[in-house]
């Protein structure tokens, strides 16, 4: 399959959805990224690489990050001890929504929206207290790139912002499910969400769940076969919020996306492709972003489906 004239093509026609979008304007760092930016990555199994745009534009991946803490996560504590903490079902309600919280006791619904992922912080901080680096070589390793790194700025965008995911982090607190300090808590969350990278690293480091939980750049057995199929049935119906099923009838694969404009998603056993354009829809997922993987699903005739 032509996969590079299949991109110039997703290319061509989501020029027009491109400005319809609006950033994430209450973070003033990512509110300065330009609308017009587009890129668009194809990694496959078979070590092929495709990309149109600004594929290879960094750019601040947000709430992607929580896949990769998840499975930090999962290495540290395993399945069992890891969900008597964090629910697996799509939450229905906005990403950093405090009520869902309240009316379930201090147990977010899933570990991809705000609250469930400063669940997810807190476990990894109470196993090492370095979550800076472990998090860090976890992603280079992933990606296959040593440059990956954290953006100071916009993590000091989101600590001046972070009100609501503060309150979310005091809620969790309250209810007894952070073992750490608040404070500990949110500086390495609004650090998580800093990483800044472009859809070559994404698309790269999502292979770990194409193959299986084998990682092809290291060679090395990241999850179980069992654990990678757990992370991927989550993606499908947790990663893109309140839009999930919308964003699974329309795209028809596990992803997870960020309010950076980002959204990397993959075929198990084939491929991952990321894009990102920044501009994002009212449920907070990239509006053009989402269009082209309908397109790149629609013109391959690839889905899980």
């Amino acid at each position: 399959m032509d996969f590079q004239a299949i991109l110039e093509e997703i290319h061509k026609e989501v020029q027009p959805a491109i400005s319809q979008g609006i950033v994430a304007d209450y973070i003033p760092k990512l509110a300065a990224v330009p609308l017009e930016k587009f890129g668009m990555a194809v990694q496959t199994l078979d070590g092929d690489l495709f990309t149109i745009g600004d594929a290879e534009e960094n750019f601040s991946i947000q709430s992607i990050s929580k896949a990769y803490t998840l499975t930090l996560a999962l290495q540290f504590i395993g399945e069992d001890r890891l969900w008597k903490r964090v629910g697996r079902e799509p939450s229905g309600n906005p990403f950093n929504s405090l009520v869902q919280l309240e009316y379930e006791n201090g147990i977010p619904r899933n570990p991809f929206i705000n609250a469930g992922a400063l669940v997810i912080v807190d476990i990894i901080l109470s196993n090492s207290k370095n979550l800076s680096q472990i998090l860090l070589d976890f992603v280079r390793q992933r990606s296959d790139n040593i440059g990956i790194n954290f953006d100071a700025e916009v993590a000091a965008s989101e600590k001046e912002t972070g009100f609501r995911n503060s309150a979310l982090a005091n809620f969790l607190k309250s209810y007894g499910n952070l073992e750490n300090d608040v404070n500990s808590v949110l500086e390495a969350y609004f650090l998580q969400c800093s990483l800044s990278m472009n859809c070559v690293d994404l698309a790269k480091s999502f292979m770990m769940l194409v193959n299986h939980g084998l990682s092809p750049w290291s060679g090395k057995q990241i999850l179980s076969s069992s654990q990678a199929k757990r992370i991927n049935s989550l993606m499908l119906t947790c990663g893109t919020y309140d839009a999930v099923g919308d964003f699974v009838y329309r795209v028809g694969l596990p992803g997870k996306s960020g309010i950076g404009g980002g959204i990397a998603a993959f075929i198990p056993g084939q491929l991952s492709v990321c894009v990102w354009s920044p501009g994002l829809n009212s449920h907070g997922n990239s509006l053009a972003g989402t269009l082209a993987l309908e397109l790149f699903t629609t013109k391959t005739g690839m889905s899980i489906f």
